[in-house]
């Protein structure tokens, strides 16, 4: 069986970079050494929290089969919540899926392409 998805939101920019170059390597890398991710059910507060308003993201689908890096499933933050973090550069081809993820008129987030 093949593992649930996780995602991470970034902006177009970003992505259409990383397009180029084949792999994604988010501003904050260098300095945290990972890629901060969601499970779907987590979608949605953090998109709220930490982008609220912002309307030129885009939402990777990211199938965990396709990366050879670690995935760890941690809170960095001290909560009970956990969060998987992708402990090294993300591959293009381990995006199933790179879906537009602009925020409704309220600057809240739907997340119903998923």
């Amino acid at each position: 069986m093949t593992p649930d998805p996780i995602f991470h939101i970034t902006s177009d920019a970003e992505w259409q970079v990383a397009q180029a170059f084949r792999q994604y390597r988010p501003k904050r890398f260098a300095e945290e050494g990972f890629i901060h991710c969601s499970y779907k059910h987590q979608l949605k507060s953090v998109a709220d929290r930490l982008f609220k308003g912002c309307s030129d993201l885009v939402l990777l689908e990211i199938d965990r089969t396709r990366l050879s890096c670690p995935i760890v499933d941690e809170n960095l933050e001290g909560g009970a919540t956990l969060f998987p973090h992708v402990y090294g550069a993300l591959p293009v081809a381990a995006v199933s899926a790179a879906h537009p993820f602009p925020c409704e008129e309220d600057g809240t987030f739907a997340c119903r392409m998923i």
